[in-house]
């Protein structure tokens, strides 16, 4: 089994790199699993790597990116959110609870399909998001802009899901997933008011009751994208607020001010469904 997902581990003191391994390890050899981990603090630029640079299938995480290359063409002029996208019964998929519903529409506004993408997964969504931005190589490329040189898609929904291993077809690392994370929601890749409406997508999320948000402390904010590969592979990737921290502006300064947020992306089991439950404190880092 093979998953993606943020990691989150209860500890009254911090967590040392050779006990975390030695945690996940153990959790790998429990449940048959190949788990991967890339988990940084940006207050302190700490951070948590296990197998962080092996490849895994994206599953459903593909479509935050392509959500965030839609709004990098709104910040170029070359897109408007509230552009109206027309399709019809032949675009709907098998899982597309939001895009069947506006059906009798005869199609949505680009912003409300990126909402469906991230907030509901709603494959349809997800592939009339990759025909807005030239289609999985066009998804590929937005990758590669961020100075991603791993992440690659291949196929669109539902075919993407493939997940035969040592595939690389359609599949990333945690480590080059959280990069992108910090680059589009902290760095400057994307205006800011994009990466506002970004993180609101992402918060905004609903399939993820199971994932990441199982685990945090009470009150923290979470935001994440979750996917999961039919019956293999299991994925969450996300940032995680303490209570009390607002939004960073992009200057660098910001990024010396200690606890201000956690950029996780984990491949990854899911807890719940192992009977496990792992946390994440201000201390494990």
């Amino acid at each position: 089994m093979v998953a993606t997902l943020l990691l989150l581990l209860a500890a009254s003191t911090p967590v040392s790199t050779s006990d975390f391994a030695n945690r996940i390890l153990s959790i790998e050899k429990r449940i048959g699993a190949r788990i991967g981990v890339a988990a940084l603090d940006t207050g302190s630029s700490k951070r948590l790597d296990y197998r962080s640079e092996e490849r895994f299938p994206m599953c459903s995480t593909f479509k935050f990116l392509a959500a965030a290359a839609v709004l990098k063409r709104v910040d170029g002029g070359q897109e408007k959110l509230d552009r109206f996208v027309s399709y019809g019964a032949k675009d709907i998929l098998e899982y597309a609870p939001v895009t069947k519903a506006h059906l009798k529409d005869g199609g949505m506004p680009l912003g409300a399909l990126c909402a469906a993408a991230i907030e509901q997964s709603d494959n349809t969504a997800g592939n009339l998001l990759l025909d807005t931005i030239g289609g999985p190589v066009g998804l590929t490329n937005f990758a590669r802009s961020l100075g991603d040189q791993m992440t690659r898609l291949d196929r669109k929904e539902p075919e993407l899901n493939g997940a035969i291993p040592g595939d690389e077809r359609d599949t990333t690392t945690p480590a080059s997933m959280q990069a992108d994370l910090v680059r589009l929601l902290i760095g400057d890749a994307l205006s800011q008011s994009s990466r506002h409406q970004l993180e609101e997508w992402l918060q905004g999320n609903t399939t993820g009751a199971s994932m990441i948000r199982a685990g945090v402390p009470p009150k923290w904010t979470v935001g994440d994208k979750t996917g999961r590969c039919g019956k293999g592979p299991t994925n969450d990737v996300g940032i995680l607020r303490p209570p009390g921290r607002q939004r960073l502006c992009p200057n660098r300064s910001n990024f010396s001010r200690p606890n201000r947020h956690r950029i996780h992306c984990l491949n990854f089991a899911d807890a719940r469904h192992q009977g496990m439950r792992l946390r994440w404190t201000h201390e494990n880092i």
